[in-house]
């Protein structure tokens, strides 16, 4: 019974139209593009985004460098409330000496806590700015997932969006032909003259 209606399904139906047709093999499409397309796209956006990430970050170890400092300066009273979960920083004055020179002292952003006298890790600049540290392997990791599943929900989004704007079209049309076919139907049915 199955292959029956297969195959009946195959063959020409007086009532199936050709919007329907244009709809079927649109909704064959849209499932071709959702899992060929959309991870396509997330992979080749991931790549991309895993190689700047790591470009970057390789600039910054290069022009940034490490230095263990002594907080000389006063930090604040209080601090104002951390927001989305970030651990807050100040900046403070601190002093260290790099190897055969003598001793600098800059203002340098240090996690909240800090006390005066507190030995802490800072970054700097090639011109004595203080600096975030560089991109760890961990950033540089969430940078390309972030990018390959942003790529793909995009893609996915606008076959999706496709979709639904051939579907309404295709409605538009068959409620069209309906209508059409209706106004040749229904004086038969209802014994009223046409127009």
């Amino acid at each position: 019974m199955r292959g029956g209606v297969r195959g009946r399904r195959l063959r020409d139906n007086p009532l199936r139209r050709r919007s329907d047709v244009l709809e079927a093999w649109t909704a064959l499409a849209v499932a071709a593009l959702l899992m060929v397309a959309a991870p396509l796209a997330g992979v080749l956006a991931g790549r991309w985004a895993h190689a700047d990430a790591r470009a970057v970050a390789s600039q910054q170890r290069a022009e940034r460098h490490r230095v263990r400092a002594e907080v000389v300066g006063h930090p604040p009273a209080s601090m104002p409330s951390a927001e989305g979960g970030r651990q807050q920083t100040f900046s403070v004055a601190v002093r260290w000496t790099p190897p055969g020179e003598r001793a600098r002292t800059a203002p340098a952003r240090v996690p909240a806590g800090t006390r005066t006298g507190d030995m802490v890790d800072v970054w700097f600049d090639a011109w004595g700015r203080s600096v975030a540290p560089p991109q760890n392997d961990t950033m540089v990791w969430q940078h390309t997932l972030t990018l390959g599943l942003c790529a793909a929900g995009g893609t996915a989004a606008v076959v999706l969006l496709g979709h639904s704007v051939v579907r309404r079209v295709a409605m538009r049309h068959r409620l069209d032909e309906w209508e059409h076919e209706w106004a040749r139907t229904e004086p038969r049915w209802t014994r009223r003259r046409p127009a």
